[in-house]
């Protein structure tokens, strides 16, 4: 179900009216946001209900004016939820907990070296990975042992 917030246009600048619940929400969103992300997006809904321009606060928020336009139309049908980051967005681990047994085994099988660990790695899962992500990999785990 879409619902459309209030806006006017003054020539070409499109002006969102906000609730005052809606600006504290984004107020609150601006201040303490868990990513920046979605904080620059609180703060961009709260810059064009002021009157600015989508280039003027994609200047301040480091956002393109598309970017702006396109936070805005999300926010306009879905409010302040829609400006968070939807769940499944960037670069997926090559290498997951569901790797750990794997990894023990081939670093039992050859503790010297993990060059020779990591390519038997690779052959049991069928995966392929840089050295380093292995041996990240592989700190992250002796990190959790630790504990």
């Amino acid at each position: 179900m879409r619902t459309y917030k209030r806006s006017t246009t003054i020539g070409k600048i499109k002006i969102i009216e906000l609730t005052d619940k809606e600006r504290l929400q984004l107020e609150e969103g601006f201040r303490r946001g868990k990513s920046h992300s979605f904080r620059m997006r609180c703060r961009a809904i709260l810059l064009k209900s002021n009157g600015l321009t989508s280039k003027e606060v994609g200047i301040q928020t480091e956002m393109t004016h598309i970017s702006v336009n396109s936070w805005v139309r999300r926010f306009e049908c879905e409010g302040v939820k829609g400006l968070a980051t939807r769940p499944g967005r960037g670069r997926k681990p090559i290498m997951d907990s569901s790797d750990e047994d794997a990894v023990r085994r081939a670093i039992e099988n050859d503790r010297q070296s993990v060059k020779k660990a990591k390519e038997a790695w690779q052959q049991a899962s069928g995966k392929k990975a840089s050295e380093s992500t292995f041996r990240t990999f592989l700190s992250a785990l002796a990190r959790d042992t630790d504990v």
